[in-house]
């Protein structure tokens, strides 16, 4: 399949013209922003993935309205962290629709499909193409170098994408091979590391009635709105910590539900009460 991405930087002709490719067929894959996903009208979509969950119904619902048009079927998929149960169930309450549970396929499940796919494609072309010059190299190859037949073979399935998606190991396995992960990037001023944030027009700035003359830091207050909320952390921006209140950094468009849930939660003994205080 080919694969395109499209977001609200691209130039007009350059949107439209990608648009036409996946109308037509030569493009089957579009990742795309929710802004430059607005205004899709693309009778073949068959899935939409999010791979992040909105944060609020609105955005849920214009996402997957770009499948299943006109009366056809399709089919939304979305991905969940557990700290994330919070907003799923306000998309629930919200479009009065509940979201299945999809079972996750196991690596031995992945691994079969792309090995039947690998054996497809080797059996499509030895049914479709004249492989009888290719033939010769490969036998002036394993007499100059008295390599085994099926080794040259798997060495030239290798390189193919398909044979190297067979030959992936586990998660857990990669883990374990994999060498120490680099030192994430650091704040030359502070030493804390950096983490990416939305720009600045998707934030709001909210107040919380808790501050350090209760006893409380940035941590208890990031902590309670990642858990309570089921907002990632690297949606929770900066935290200003005053006496006897704090303001904090959260995208635009919080559900009332979660606004509401999150203004009885307690922080050091005290409910947040959070409030709006000014967008961005």
């Amino acid at each position: 399949f080919d694969a395109a991405a499209i977001n609200g930087d691209l130039a007009q002709p350059q949107r439209e013209r990608l648009i036409a490719d996946l109308k037509s067929g030569a493009i089957d894959i579009l990742v795309a922003t929710d802004v430059a996903a607005r205004g899709l009208d693309v009778e073949r979509v068959s899935h939409v993935v999010n791979f992040d969950v909105p944060y609020d119904a609105e955005a849920y619902v214009h996402r997957i309205g770009r499948t299943g048009r006109a009366g056809r079927a399709g089919e939304a998929i979305l991905f969940v962290a557990p700290r994330e149960r919070h907003v799923l169930k306000a998309i629930e309450r919200a479009t009065g629709k509940r979201i299945e549970t999809m079972e996750l396929p196991s690596h031995d499940q992945v691994k079969d499909v792309r090995v039947r796919r690998l054996f497809e494609g080797i059996s499509r072309t030895l049914a479709e193409e004249d492989l009888s010059e290719l033939a010769e190299l490969m036998q002036r190859y394993q007499r100059e170098h008295a390599v085994d037949p099926v080794l040259l073979a798997a060495a030239l399935a290798r390189q193919t994408a398909a044979g190297a998606a067979v030959t992936v190991k586990p998660r857990q396995a990669q883990r374990s091979a994999a060498a120490p992960a680099a030192p994430a990037a650091r704040d030359g001023n502070t030493g804390k590391k950096r983490r990416p944030r939305p720009e600045d027009s998707d934030i709001e700035v909210f107040r919380v009635e808790v501050g350090l003359s209760h006893g409380a830091g940035p941590g208890n207050i990031v902590g309670a709105i990642i858990n309570e909320a089921g907002v990632a952390r690297r949606y929770v921006g900066k935290v200003d910590m005053a006496a006897e209140h704090s303001t904090v950094e959260l995208p635009v468009g919080m559900p009332r539900e979660i606004f509401a849930h999150l203004k009885k939660v307690r922080v050091a003994g005290r409910p947040l009460n959070i409030s709006r205080v000014a967008a961005r």
